[in-house]
């Protein structure tokens, strides 16, 4: 008598995601309704998809059928679960994901989805988020993605957006994205040597956002830009530059006298005397000066 013999057989995906497609919001069936956002808006789900999908809202579905009332993260079995920080648009998104496993992005979305993938655990989600982001990365969010890569550990992502920063750098500090970079993520976006742009523009840039970093977090502009200045190369400028420079640093203090003083010792000892070797290195948008031969040899 012949063996038994057994197979796992895979029919047509597509037709099971679209199958699946048409769950997605469907009051059919739900079992759990979130009201989400400012615009309170109704979304309906089934806890079996969302459980067996997401280790979150499965811990999440378990406190609340165990009616956990302590929980503030309990997700009630009866009534709606309000989620008011979160657009409507992001959270579909994330639902179709659960459902499909695929997922409708757009730039205006993309970023916040990338953030409620992170908050869920859904790596594969987080995945396409990175790959659409990298797909689609514009000058005037990339600033925006960068915070976002190095907020998230995403470090693939940090590298692209760097990268794009570097081709068109001029462009990029002018962005609304680039006042609001963090002062980690700026320093670390002026040590690259392949910013396309020149260090006496790159100087105001950082003047610029400095000053709205300053208004936003309330604390002064020394304060909020020590980290980034340490980055700026100012041996790199002209000794008419640096003059122009001091002038205006007596409005706001910006850089510290002792690093203006370091600029100046290159230019009296005419070599990089007293300053990191990085601080003498034109950058690739750096626009040519005489004085700069003088510092070849040091700054490599």
């Amino acid at each position: 008598m012949a063996g038994l013999c057994s197979a796992r057989l895979q029919g047509e995906a597509a037709t099971f995601a679209a199958a699946l497609r048409t769950l997605v919001n469907n009051p059919q069936f739900s079992d759990v309704t979130f009201v989400v956002g400012r615009q309170q808006q109704k979304v309906f789900a089934h806890r079996c998809v969302l459980a067996c999908r997401c280790q979150v809202f499965q811990g999440m579905l378990d406190q609340g059928l165990a009616s956990n009332k302590d929980s503030p993260s309990a997700v009630p079995p009866e009534g709606p679960v309000i989620l008011g920080n979160v657009q409507p648009e992001v959270f579909l998104a994330v639902i179709e994901f659960l459902y499909t496993n695929s997922v409708t992005l757009n730039s205006h979305i993309a970023l916040e989805v990338l953030t409620s993938s992170v908050e869920y655990g859904l790596q594969d989600l987080c995945k396409l988020c990175v790959q659409f982001i990298k797909d689609t990365v514009s000058v005037e969010q990339v600033c925006e993605a960068l915070q976002a890569a190095v907020t998230y550990g995403q470090t693939d992502l940090q590298q692209h957006c760097l990268a794009f920063i570097e081709g068109c750098t001029a462009a990029v500090v002018r962005t609304q994205g680039f006042h609001e970079l963090s002062d980690v993520v700026l320093a670390q976006v002026l040590r690259s040597d392949r910013l396309a742009v020149d260090e006496l523009d790159l100087v105001q840039a950082v003047r610029e956002w400095a000053h709205v970093s300053s208004a936003v977090l309330e604390r002064p502009v020394p304060e909020v830009a020590a980290l980034p200045v340490q980055e700026l190369r100012l041996p790199l400028l002209a000794p008419s530059e640096l003059v122009t420079l001091e002038s205006h640093n007596q409005q706001d203090l910006l850089i510290p006298v002792e690093i203006i003083a370091a600029a100046w010792r290159c230019h009296a000892l005419k070599k990089g005397s007293g300053v990191p070797a990085r601080l003498c290195r034109p950058r690739c948008g750096t626009r040519p000066r005489d004085h700069h031969r003088q510092l070849d040899s040091y700054a490599k």
